[in-house]
């Protein structure tokens, strides 16, 4: 059973990255209103491969609407993009959005197993309505083309083995004994080498090893043929057919018709005549080099296969089960703990010589950290792939609401923890459609009377900070209304009429629960739906949610996110009993001051001057009310510390040292007394085993001049 789960686990990304690609192509072909010819072949491809392992796991459903699909753009390929009309490219865009939707909601059924759709009639329709259309922009004999070429490849690829001087260079694949299911081996095979040559460029035997189960029996008697026209193409197969899984050994060469010589008495020259291709004779001409290669042994032909390598090297990955990298994550943050415990243990205390030891406990250091490295950066990932989603939503609201409107992308190579990439998208996505229902204007003629652009503009960006990633989703549309968000807030009451609110005080409104400023259901807002759903996931993945807004310039909806939720570089502090830990990357600068350094403003805060500037003071003791630590400002250690535009210096009684440490979630009961808003984010084990509190700086600030 697991190994029927592993292969559907592998259906489901492979499949899902393939809709990733078809949609990026979409939107790119659809701002400029025709596909490219690498357009077409990449959309041909695509199906073509979702079409045969959909087929593979027996998703009849889903095999059927590619193979479809891909009957159109097989014409479409084969005749150019002109055969389409004006009027009918909307109509085939629209189509391939629709078909993107039902295969994920489709895979979405398949990973939850539910019961898939049966009913395909309504896409299959429009499918066949778009090819009809299609097919009468040209003639019969043009319609033809398609499949008497396809008929003629097929006669071509059924004369025997090999035998095919248009294809004279071959390449025979085994498999390893008894691997099973040869013949879709072979079908993914031939995807991975369409990837590096074109499908017009080579052909193989057997060949209906989609649909016949009998040819896997040819592969292992005979081997897997591939023939090519050029010996370039050749080489680079070779590259892919090293690679691949199962593959135990391949044999290259060359088709060579028998021939008969006569001189000619005129030229002197020799006339040289081949033999009828219907004859099954199969000639090979070997060279030194074209002997069977076992897989993993060096090519002889060096030159070739380097050259090919260099130009098409593709970049090595597996896939990896996120499970697998929290279990990682977590036994790393285990040996975290265990080294901190050995090296600290305190039966080390009072052992003269310790040389040795120190020694070995710098290079344990040393490696644990390298460990941490390798552990993180397996689950960074690009943030690309979540903001990329975002150009279908504003492209369907687009239409939708009749609004042109262009989403401009940011830093998307910036790379997060794969958890905040999975759990970030239905903030951003809330967000954008926020922007797009009520920020935007609908009148292009009201933009444009206030000196606007006639095209809205929504900016989704993000910026590392090296603790955090910073994602900010602005429009340049309304705006917030103060005055419409202050009378919601009171007949919610959430709100008081006898009290003066400032303009944030009013914008924290629209992150309270319940709260949304839209008065209509609509297909993308409704009544009872506000931001407080963005507060939530934000603030689970540790982070926080600030608006701003400027009345008839448009909001901001700014995301601060840690980077990686699993270990960092901390300072350890104390304060009486008590030990925090503050992220190294937010310290400045650390330091001693008498009392004469600091000065007072009007509500007696104490502020100290650094380089020109003047920073609020925050004694950690009176902030969290512990019952020890130091008053007197010359006993204790000032730390310089800064977070996004907020900079400010806490006092503490004396810095433990550097530590990297693993950070653990707070306990839910805890949480529920609202503690991140206190300038805590978590809390560590040392290894002593007691409990370090982590801080956050941005949010401590928050807390100290709220208080």
């Amino acid at each position: 059973m697991s190994g029927r789960n592993d292969i559907l686990d592998t259906y489901i990304y492979e499949n899902s990255s393939l809709l990733e690609q078809l949609e990026a192509v979409i939107l790119d072909a659809e701002t400029i209103n025709t596909f490219s010819q690498e357009n077409i072949n990449e959309i041909f491809r695509i199906m073509h491969t979702i079409k045969g392992s959909s087929a593979m796991m027996e998703f009849d459903t889903l095999a059927t609407v590619a193979h479809r699909i891909e009957d159109m753009f097989f014409i479409i390929r084969e005749n150019s993009m002109s055969i389409v009309s004006d009027t009918a490219k909307p109509e085939l865009f629209n189509m391939l959005f629709n078909s993107v939707d039902y295969f994920r909601t489709e895979l979405e059924k398949i990973e939850n197993e539910q019961p898939l759709e049966k009913n395909i009639d309504g896409l299959m329709n429009s499918i066949n309505d778009l090819i009809e259309k299609i097919s009468v922009q040209h003639n019969d004999t043009s319609s033809e083309e398609p499949q008497a070429a396809q008929t003629d490849s097929e006669e071509k690829n059924s004369n025997g083995y090999g035998n095919n001087p248009e294809y004279p260079y071959e390449l025979v694949v085994f498999y390893d004994e008894g691997c099973g299911m040869e013949n879709l081996r072979s079908l993914m095979l031939v995807s991975s080498v369409s990837d590096f040559c074109g499908e017009s460029y080579f052909l193989y035997k057997p060949q209906d090893i989609e649909n016949d189960p009998s040819t896997a029996e040819q592969i292992i008697e005979n081997g897997f043929l591939l023939m090519f026209k050029n010996s370039e193409d050749r080489d680079k197969a070779i590259h892919v057919v090293r690679t691949a899984g199962s593959v135990k050994s391949y044999q290259p060469h060359d088709y060579v018709a028998p021939t008969t010589v006569e001189e000619d008495d005129d030229s002197n020259s020799k006339v040289v005549h081949t033999q009828d291709e219907n004859e099954n004779i199969h000639t090979l001409k070997t060279s030194p080099s074209e002997h069977t290669q076992s897989v993993g042994q060096p090519l002889q032909n060096s030159a070739s296969s380097s050259t090919s390598s260099a130009q098409h090297q593709k970049e090595s990955l597996i896939s990896v089960h996120q499970s697998k990298l929290d279990q990682l994550s977590a036994l790393v943050g285990e040996i975290v703990i265990t080294e901190a415990m050995v090296t600290g243990s305190s039966d080390l205390k009072g052992i003269a010589n310790l040389n040795n030891f120190a020694k070995s406990a710098r290079q344990l250091r040393k490696l644990t950290d390298e460990l941490q490295d390798i552990s993180m950066s397996l689950r960074m990932v690009p943030i690309a792939t979540c903001f990329q989603k975002m150009n279908r939503i504003v492209r369907d609201m687009s239409k939708k609401l009749n609004k042109r409107v262009k989403l401009n992308i940011i830093g998307e190579d910036i790379e997060v923890d794969k958890t905040i990439v999975d759990n970030i998208g239905d903030p951003i996505m809330h967000m954008i459609r926020n922007a797009m229902d009520h920020g935007i204007e609908i009148s292009e003629e009201e933009r444009t009377s206030k000196g606007k652009d006639a095209v809205g503009e929504i900016v989704l960006s993000a910026q590392d900070t090296g603790s955090e990633v910073i994602i900010e989703i602005k429009d340049d549309g309304y705006g917030v209304d103060d005055e419409a968000v202050l009378n919601k807030a009171i007949r919610n009451r959430l709100a008081s009429p006898d009290v003066e609110y400032s303009h944030k005080e009013i914008l924290n409104f629209l992150m309270m629960p319940g709260f949304s400023t839209n008065t209509e259901v609509t297909e993308f807002s409704g009544r009872g739906v506000g931001m407080d759903v963005v507060k939530r996931s934000v603030e689970e993945l540790g982070g926080t949610v600030t608006i701003t807004s400027q009345r008839g310039k448009g909001m901001t909806t700014t995301m601060k996110i840690p980077l990686t939720m699993a270990i960092m570089d901390g300072m350890e502090v104390s304060v009486g009993e008590t030990i925090f830990t503050i992220p190294i990357q937010n310290i400045r600068q650390n330091f001693k001051v008498s009392p004469s350094d600091i000065l007072h403003d009007t509500v007696n805060g104490e502020i100290i001057k650094i380089m020109d500037n003047f920073y609020p003071i925050i004694r950690t003791k009176e902030l969290y009310s512990l019952p020890n630590g130091v008053d007197n400002i010359e006993d204790g250690i000032l730390m310089w510390l800064e977070s996004g535009d907020t900079s400010y210096c806490l006092l503490v009684d004396e810095l433990m040292g550097e530590h990297q440490v693993v950070v653990k979630p707070l306990p839910a009961y805890v949480n529920s007394f609202d503690i991140k808003s206190y300038g805590i984010i978590g809390c560590s084990i040392l290894g002593d085993g007691n409990i370090s509190v982590i801080l956050d700086v941005g949010n401590l600030s928050n807390a100290a001049f709220r208080k």
